[in-house]
This record gives structure tokens, C-alpha cells and sequence, in this order.
């Protein structure tokens, strides 16, 4: 007699090892996500981490850095050693807490703003149409490469001002960088992580030489922000190096993730593709129920500063605490029918941008990358579909494919 679906939901979440992943996780971690809501909402590791599946926890959590700080020292150090991954982890905007990350903020934040991003929109456009007009003459392609992951590497090489010539690595030094933040660290991937570092490291400093002998436009041009600094306050020269490599990742794989888990997810729905390309206006909301749905980050990370408590379980100081942003972003507490894809779905809380002091800064701009691209997309190949299997990345922190193989003719 096979075990009642109850019994299986506390058998899954009593066995679940954020270090002990298999394949089946990778594939489709929403079983095991909804099992740790119903039976181990604040899931004790057997690192002595903590795991939190459920909405309300998470945003608690995101809402209060004085208590759950980002800083990763303790966390990074034993990982990675003193090493190249160590010293960009512990230096970037995401993983440190005020006063750093409060003057980084500003100053990238300064460029980012709404009437900033707005006037990217017809640039962005051009390139959509650029790479939708390969897609036609093809017929055929990957959407990782020639569509989803050609985008936010051209954006945030505009924003920083990378020459067009030296933006071929980019993408592979930003994957192999993301890749090391994964909850075991394979060392190939540890080894390719820092020779990644490096190279960029290099590369940029000859950028910011340059950029200083010939300064860029402060006003759309982030690099020549954080160079120029704002009320008196500057960036040191690591700080800078280390920021610049923070938002070409940033904006690379969450983007390119959300990009193609949209485009997949319209396949796996196809009454929502037809609503979509019916409603063309839906696109808005489309996006937000992708991040929702498919979140392109699905884990965070804080550390207790004090003894606490989350979900009414008592945390000693300096525990890791794991914030499962695509476990809380299929919450029934939180959201209605959250198994189904509703591409009008209002109101629509989810926390894929995180929240608090450490919400992404970059959203205004993914979210306009993701309504053009998407928008267009659908509107140039309404009858899109699949060409071959379509191969999901095995990673757990970031969801998203390596291929994407699609007919559009």
C-alpha cells in the first residue's frame, strides 16, 4: 500500500538538505517547497541553518536588517577561503548591510530611476526587434542564447558603457560567478568562479582608467557614477571593481531567467498564451505572475544578529537563515490558487524582488526588459513552441534553462 499524500509531505520536508539536492529538485522544487509550508515552515538544517517556506516569515525576515543581517563574512570565509569569490561576495552591494550598502545604493539608484528607465525603452525596443528578426530569418533557435540572454547583457553593458567589443565574455564570467553561490561548491565550479573574478577584475580596471581620462554622463551612466561618488563620499577603488561586477550579474542571469520562464510557462499554459496574445495590454501583469510563479532567484540568505524568534521558532544568534523566495511566492496564505498561472493576477505581493532595504534595485529596469521582450515576443510568434527538450539549469539559487530550443516559423 503506497504512502497517503500527507504522509509523503512529512517524509519530504523531514528529509530536506539544502546541501543533499537531487535531480528531482531541480527539475520541479514546488512538491518539496509545499511540503516544508505544510510541515516544516521553519525548517531546521542539519548545519544548523534554518529554512523559511512561507510568505509572511520571508517578508518578516526581508523587513528587519538590523536583526537578519546580509552580511556574509562569517558565512563566505569558510566557503571560499581567502580568494577572489570571497573578497567580491563580501564586497558587493546584495551581501553587506549599511553603511555600504546604503552609499552603493544610492548612487547606482540615482541612474535607475523611473524617468531614467523609461528613456531606455525605445533603445531596448530596437535591440528586441534586432534579435527577433534573427529568430525569423532562423526559424529555429535556442531562446537562452539568441533571445533571453542576448538582452540584459547588451542593457547593462549600455549602462556601464562597455565598448561593444569587449562584451563577448561578459555573460560567461557572470555565470561562473553566480554559479559558485550555489549551497555545495563543486570544485570546478569553485576554480572557474575565481578565475572569473579575476579576469573581470583586470578588465575593469583598464575600463575605470579609461572612463576617468574621458569621463561618461553621471546622469545615465552608472560606471561614471560610482566613480564621481555623491555628497562628498566616494567608493574605494575595490568597492568600485567589485559593484561594477555586482550589476552586470544582477542584471544578467535574473533577467535572462525571467525572460525564459515566461516564455516557457506560456508554453506549459497555453490557454494564458492565447489570453496574451488576445490582450496584448496583460504584459504588465504577465511579468509579475512569471517572477511569481517561476521566481528566476529562488533562495536568500540572512544571519541573527541576536536571539530571536521566526515563525515562532526561537533562533540563537549567528544562524544562517535561508530565505525560500520560491517557496514563499506559491503560498495559499498569500496568494489565491498559487499552483495555477493567472497572468492577470491581482494584487500580486510576490518577492522576487525581495523587500526592504535590500529590494532590488535594478527592478523598474528588469521588469521593463521582461514587458518588452515578452510583449514582442509574443506579438511577432504567437504560435511559438517547443523544437526539442527544453533543459532546466541544475542549479537550486537560480531558476532558469540552458537551452530553450523553439520553432517560429
Amino acid at each position: 500500500m503506497s504512502a497517503s499524500p500527507e504522509a509523503e509531505g512529512a517524509a519530504l520536508a523531514a528529509g530536506f538538505d539544502l546541501k543533499r539536492l537531487d535531480a528531482s529538485f531541480y527539475a520541479d522544487p514546488f512538491p518539496v517547497y509545499r511540503a516544508l509550508r505544510e510541515h516544516a515552515p521553519v525548517k531546521r538544517l542539519p548545519d544548523g541553518g534554518v529554512f523559511l517556506s512561507r510568505h509572511a516569515d520571508v517578508v518578516a525576515v526581508y523587513k528587519d536588517p538590523r536583526i537578519f543581517s546580509s552580511d556574509k563574512h562569517e558565512e563566505f570565509h569558510p566557503k571560499y577561503g581567502d580568494t577572489p569569490l570571497y573578497e567580491h561576495h563580501t564586497t558587493s552591494l546584495v551581501f553587506n548591510d549599511p553603511p555600504l550598502h546604503t552609499r552603493v545604493r544610492r548612487l547606482i539608484a540615482g541612474a535607475l530611476t523611473p524617468r531614467h528607465i523609461a528613456a531606455m525603452e525605445d533603445r531596448l525596443a530596437a535591440l528586441v526587434e534586432r534579435l527577433l528578426d534573427g529568430l525569423a530569418a532562423a526559424g529555429e533557435a535556442d531562446l537562452i542564447t539568441a533571445f533571453a540572454g542576448a538582452i540584459p547583457i547588451e542593457i547593462i553593458g549600455n549602462l556601464l558603457d562597455v565598448p561593444h567589443a569587449d562584451r563577448g565574455p561578459l555573460r560567461d564570467w557572470s555565470l561562473a560567478i553566480l554559479g559558485a553561490l550555489e549551497p555545495v561548491l563543486a570544485p570546478e565550479v569553485e576554480a572557474r568562479g575565481n578565475a572569473a573574478v579575476r579576469e573581470f577584475l583586470v578588465y575593469l580596471e583598464g575600463l575605470v582608467e579609461r572612463r576617468r581620462a574621458a569621463p561618461g554622463d553621471p546622469e545615465v551612466d552608472v560606471l561614471a557614477r560610482l566613480i564621481q561618488g555623491e555628497g562628498g563620499e566616494r567608493l574605494s577603488a575595490k568597492e568600485l571593481l567589485h559593484n561594477c561586477i555586482f550589476l552586470l550579474n544582477a542584471g544578467h542571469e535574473t533577467t535572462t531567467n525571467l525572460i525564459g520562464n515566461g516564455l516557457k510557462c506560456l508554453l506549459d499554459w497555453p490557454d494564458q498564451r492565447d489570453r496574451l496574445v488576445a490582450e496584448p495590454a496583460l504584459v504588465r501583469t504577465a511579468v509579475e505572475e512569471f517572477l511569481r510563479f517561476e521566481s528566476s532567484n529562488q533562495l536568500g540568505n540572512r544571519i541573527t544578529t541576536v536571539a530571536c524568534e521566526i515563525g515562532g521558532v526561537a533562533l540563537a544568534p549567528r544562524t544562517q537563515v535561508h530565505i525560500g523566495i520560491g517557496a514563499a511566492n506559491r503560498d495559499p496564505e498569500a496568494f489565491a490558487d498559487p499552483e495555477r498561472l493567472d497572468i492577470a493576477r491581482h494584487p500580486n505581493r510576490h518577492v522576487a524582488f525581495g523587500s526592504g532595504i535590500h529590494q532590488c534595485v535594478g527592478m523598474g529596469l528588469a521588469r521593463l526588459e521582461g514587458r518588452v521582450a515578452i510583449g514582442r515576443f509574443i506579438a511577432r510568434f504567437p504560435g511559438y513552441r517547443l523544437a526539442g527538450p527544453a533543459v532546466r539549469a541544475q542549479r537550486a539559487r537560480f531558476r532558469g534553462h540552458v537551452s530553450l530550443p523553439v520553432r517560429v516559423a
